[in-house]
């Protein structure tokens, strides 16, 4: 092993990855070539790259991520069967002329979709498959199609039941079900600046969501589409979001009970055949094995940093830092911003909880808040440009000829209104903690 300090240990990787990404090398290949650098720098050479392998593999053979193939494959049987279609189209024909109307379904549905998965990459990745092309067919800018989603998709980490939450109770020694009630507050409110980040987004650049022609409908007509194609999309997630809150079933399960569900609807509507199944499979394994590729470099870059000792480094400073506490709450919350750009939240987790919660609760904040200023943190961190891995995971499911700038430029309206959360969150508490109070 090379003897390299912590911080030139860290910028070799940064810079290697920077390099790598600017070139155009596939982000989750351009991560993998820079730990195979830094595992035979930094750890004996190629018996420390077999070892960095090993520990990294772990992270994708977990039951728990079974839920995200199920949901994509929900998701993409909804689509292509054009089931989806008839959603969309029935949409419009109920909301008429409302510029932007598919960007606010989005974040609608994406919001309970958030609640019913807790997967913020299953959330993303169903999102990006099912509405983006349709927008995209209907004239939407990329602005109004791609970052209501990106902004969305995030929301998992925060509306219960999060996985996330469940994880960062246990190991933070937080009662999980004041922290699980505490983000109902904060991803609704989130929802709804996201909504309002549309309507000024639409007002400045009409042309964004395009206005097309919509026949005229009787209202009986309206109500027969809405039983017949929206009510059955609907019913699914309500019902799936049911059996996890009521704990009938674990995320897991819930998933492919909604495989099941949509594969019998769209038989009862005549929209199964083997081509749609086909499609279905070849979209979820696409993207699929893109999100384990990502979370197994990912991980393994973590091991890295970890090994160099930049994260113990940066968390050092932070502690030691002499000022007041919204100071250090800031310090901590861009170490978070940060780290979840290069790592998986359950390293970041893993890192950061024995530090930074003892240290929350000394300078005088509450640990269910701080929980939810940490999860905000870590949603922020997957949409922040450059390395924000739901950016990669959005360019991965959007149309052909969609770069990584775009995504970007997409992702920063709704990352604003992030921020006005937080502020918020500093500002009133009582946005987490009035709900919890009732549990206690």
């Amino acid at each position: 092993m090379l003897d390299v300090d912590p911080f030139s240990a860290g910028l070799l990787i940064f810079t290697l990855a920077l390099l790598l990404m600017v070139s155009g090398v596939p982000i989750a290949f351009g991560f993998l070539i820079v730990n195979v650098i830094g595992a035979f720098i930094l750890m004996d050479g190629w018996l420390g790259v077999v070892q960095l392998v090993d520990n990294s593999t772990s992270l994708i053979t977990t039951f728990r991520l079974v839920s995200i193939p199920l949901f994509v494959f929900m998701g993409a049987l909804f689509f292509h069967s054009g089931l989806a279609s008839r959603v969309f189209d029935s949409l419009d024909a109920l909301f008429g002329k409302m510029r932007g109307r598919l960007s606010y379904v989005t974040v609608l549905g994406g919001t309970t979709f958030s609640a019913l998965t807790g997967s913020t990459m299953a959330n993303t990745a169903m999102l990006g498959s099912l509405m983006v092309p349709e927008m995209h067919k209907r004239g939407y800018s990329k602005m109004l199609s791609i970052g209501p989603i990106i902004g969305t998709g995030g929301l998992a980490m925060i509306i219960p039941p999060s996985n996330l939450s469940v994880l960062l109770g246990s190991m933070a020694r937080i009662d999980i079900a004041s922290l699980l009630v505490a983000g109902i507050l904060p991803g609704i409110l989130l929802a709804v600046f996201y909504c309002f980040t549309i309507f000024f987004q639409v007002l400045i650049n009409p042309s964004g969501a395009p206005a097309y022609t919509i026949p005229s409908i009787t209202w009986a007509q309206r109500l027969t589409l809405f039983i017949t194609n929206i009510v059955p999309m609907f019913a699914v997630i309500f019902l799936i979001v049911g059996l996890i809150v009521t704990g009938l079933t674990t995320p897991s399960e819930a998933a492919a009970f909604g495989v099941v569900i949509a594969a019998l609807i769209a038989f009862l509507t005549g929209s199964l055949n083997l081509s749609t199944i086909y499609q279905s499979l070849e979209t979820t394994i696409m993207v699929t094995g893109m999100l384990l590729l990502l979370i197994f470099a990912s991980s393994a870059f973590s091991q890295l940093l970890s090994f160099s000792g930049v994260t113990s480094e940066i968390l050092s400073l932070a502690i030691n830092w002499e000022t007041s506490p919204i100071n250090k709450l800031l310090m901590m919350f861009f170490i978070l911003l940060i780290l979840g750009m290069f790592m998986d939240q359950l390293s970041i987790l893993l890192i950061t909880i024995p530090f930074f919660f003892p240290l929350a609760i000394a300078i005088g904040y509450d640990p269910v808040w701080f929980g939810i200023v940490v999860l905000l943190a870590m949603e922020m961190s997957l949409t922040t440009p450059p390395f924000g891995l739901l950016l990669f995971l959005m360019s991965g499911v959007a149309p052909k000829g969609t770069t990584l700038k775009d995504v970007m430029l997409s992702a920063l309206p709704f990352l604003f209104s992030d921020v006005v959360l937080l502020v918020l969150l500093i500002l009133f508490p009582a946005i987490a903690l009035w709900l919890p109070s009732f549990t206690s």
